[in-house]
């Protein structure tokens, strides 16, 4: 990183912590939060009465399989398609991303063994060149049902960029397609399968799933404890489903496709994901759950942008404008806070002193919010 100035002042900001809002001016020195102090500064840079919040914390985004291959059959060069999503969830407040990364390959659909690992190769090379905004960490989405996910799990077993896997089977009749309308609506259609074409992927999914998926799950999630690897359920439906997860140590339940597995799920000590755009939007686009009404009943941990970045900085606060008993330092926990406690990552997500001076600018007029700066450790960055 080039030579920042020692200390910085950001002052006249209302500041977000996390059970209250204070008005004051926060200090940074060597990149860390050195001191939150009500009532405006002598010097410093003016906030002009703008929100100052942590700096989001993402776990689980595509965004950067969209530039890395934005049509089908069109592979973009990866470190340009780092740059353009870095660039982009920079801008929409985000200073940690967890990149997910597609283990296991789906006949023609999905990667190839080995390009994963060189994504992973381009962030590590980014980061050492300072081309990057944001802190770029790994997340390993798992695809316990296909024959080869451990082939591509084994290219990343010394990569300390892996800070969290997910165990998914998107086989129909598991987890997000229990319903085959669901699955026919994704699979079919999307990929322009003639009903003979379907009706044979359909077989060979089944049976795929039923030979290989419990064996890869426990494989997956063994190799994950040994190394204090983070590991996310996904799409869990059903309470026997919640019960597999806590067996595997699973610490992170993501996008919970039912109320009787999110509530069993944050009984159990998980944090409950679900997706930023659900707020934005009302409803899944998939039409399982709302996470509206997990906010409602109190079980809704973490939000994600999954595939829009900007709805992580736009749904806490529709969330606080909204759903009456919660308010704004509440629903700013689910993007900062909560998941950077959810993988252990404990010197950020928080506006404290000690703490990486991770922080946004946001101002608010009215409707969706603006970001108008962005710091990561106490460098802007946007």
């Amino acid at each position: 990183m080039p030579d920042m100035p020692q200390e910085t002042v950001l002052t006249n900001a209302h500041i977000v912590l996390e059970d209250e809002i204070v008005a004051g001016s926060v200090v940074i020195r060597d990149g860390l939060v050195s001191a939150i102090d009500t009532g405006r500064a002598g010097s410093g840079e003016d906030m002009d009465g703008d929100y100052l919040i942590p700096g989001l914390v993402e776990l689980h985004t595509d965004h950067l399989e969209q530039h890395y291959s934005p049509r089908p059959g069109v592979v973009w060069d990866s470190i340009a398609a780092l740059q353009a999503h870095d660039a982009q969830v920079a801008a929409s407040g985000i200073t940690t991303v967890f990149d997910c990364l597609r283990l296991g390959s789906d006949e023609n659909a999905g990667f190839k063994r080995g390009e994963m690992r060189a994504i992973a190769d381009a962030i590590e090379t980014a980061q050492s060149e300072d081309r990057l905004r944001v802190d770029h960490l790994i997340h390993l989405r798992c695809e316990v049902s296909s024959a080869d996910v451990l082939d591509h799990f084994e290219d990343f077993t010394a990569d300390p960029q892996v800070r969290l896997a997910s165990l998914m089977d998107h086989a129909p009749g598991q987890r997000q397609f229990q319903s085959l309308d669901a699955y026919i609506v994704y699979y079919k259609k999307k990929r322009g399968l003639s009903d003979t074409e379907f009706e044979r992927f359909i077989a060979r999914r089944i049976e795929e799933s039923g030979r290989y998926a419990a064996p890869h799950r426990r494989a997956i999630a063994d190799a994950c404890a040994a190394r204090g690897i983070a590991v996310a359920s996904h799409d869990d439906a059903t309470v026997e489903h919640v019960e597999e997860s806590k067996a595997f140590g699973v610490r992170l339940a993501e996008f919970p496709t039912s109320m009787e597995a999110a509530t069993a799920s944050h009984q159990a000590g998980m944090a409950v994901l679900m997706g930023a755009p659900n707020i934005v939007r009302g409803k899944s686009h998939s039409g399982n759950i709302s996470a509206r009404t997990l906010a409602d009943t109190g079980v809704l941990d973490v939000l994600s942008s999954d595939y829009v970045p900007f709805s992580l900085i736009h749904a806490p606060f529709v969330l606080a404008d909204e759903e009456g008993d919660m308010s704004l330092p509440q629903s700013i926990r689910l993007v900062t806070a909560n998941p950077a406690k959810a993988v252990g990552l404990s010197d950020r997500g928080r506006i404290a002193v000690g703490l990486r001076a991770d922080l946004v600018r946001v101002r608010r007029p009215a409707g969706i919010p603006v970001v108008r700066s962005v710091w990561r450790e106490g460098r802007r960055v946007a």
